[in-house]
């Protein structure tokens, strides 16, 4: 019996161990999107290797793979969204994941190549917006807040407002749904488009200094940290976001950024 005791009690500190160790796993997968989150990445890697945590960044190319690679494990956190996105997301597939801290505010803005101003298109102009909901809302509430349409208010209420539920459109703009990374390869085929901070910065566009229209800096669209909902607890967690929310990252994108990007911690 005193035998049987040990060892149960032996197995018992084993399972234990191993448990802690899962939970302070010393390396990290995170994916994140081209251009700004992956440049910012590698200043958070430099910092959390001080607190003992290793960064292995995954690029995506598309905002419809980050949730999906986390959600089925490919994926420890991923840092490439706003909370709008994630609810839209989670809502539609059931993931489950969890945001765990906040990185910065990017605010989306319109490009063209033809106009200086929105109120300069002409009617019938081509206006790509992008086809996911969160950003596809962002978009269009930005040409409604310009006065060129208006928008279903309930569409604004429930945040998913499409262009089917515009209700005005005074110059019959053609507003034309596009993937978020197709927008700043079709620039030259549209009038204008609304591209978001990541996708403008790899296409080397600046929200700042050549934005036609450029959302208000107090967008409730700040960018997430976000890892399946079992991990929001775990140390390795609390090291990223740490690392996120440091001196040194901060310094940094304002130094490289300019203000087009805004931390939100």
């Amino acid at each position: 019996m005193q035998l049987l005791f040990k060892s149960v009690a032996a197995l018992a500190l084993v399972v234990a161990a191993s448990g802690a160790f899962a939970q302070d796993k010393s390396t990290v997968t995170v994916g994140v999107t081209v251009g700004n989150s992956e440049e910012i990445f590698k200043v958070v890697s430099k910092v959390a290797e001080r607190d003992g945590l290793t960064v292995k960044v995954v690029t995506f190319n598309d905002y419809q793979l980050p949730n999906a690679a986390l959600d089925a494990g490919d994926l420890d956190a991923n840092s490439f969204q706003h909370q709008p996105f994630l609810d839209a997301q989670i809502k539609q597939r059931g993931y489950k994941l969890t945001t765990v801290g906040y990185t910065f505010t990017a605010p989306l803005a319109y490009y063209s190549r033809k106009v200086k101003s929105l109120n300069d298109l002409k009617e019938g102009a081509s206006v790509g917006v992008q086809n996911d909901p969160s950003n596809g809302n962002r978009a269009l509430l930005l040409l409604q807040q310009f006065g060129l349409i208006k928008l279903s208010p309930e569409a604004v209420k429930n945040g998913n407002a499409t262009p089917r539920d515009v209700i005005e459109n005074p110059k019959k703009l053609k507003l034309i749904p596009l993937d978020a990374a197709q927008l700043p390869r079709s620039l030259d085929d549209l009038d204008a488009a609304a591209i978001n901070n990541d996708f403008a910065f790899k296409a080397g566009l600046s929200a700042s200094k050549d934005g036609i229209a450029v959302e208000d800096a107090k967008s409730p669209y700040a960018n997430i940290i976000v890892v399946r909902t079992e991990d929001k607890d775990k140390p390795w967690a609390k090291k990223l976001v740490a690392a996120y929310n440091s001196p040194e990252v901060k310094t940094f994108m304002a130094e490289k950024y300019k203000g087009s990007l805004i931390p939100a911690w």
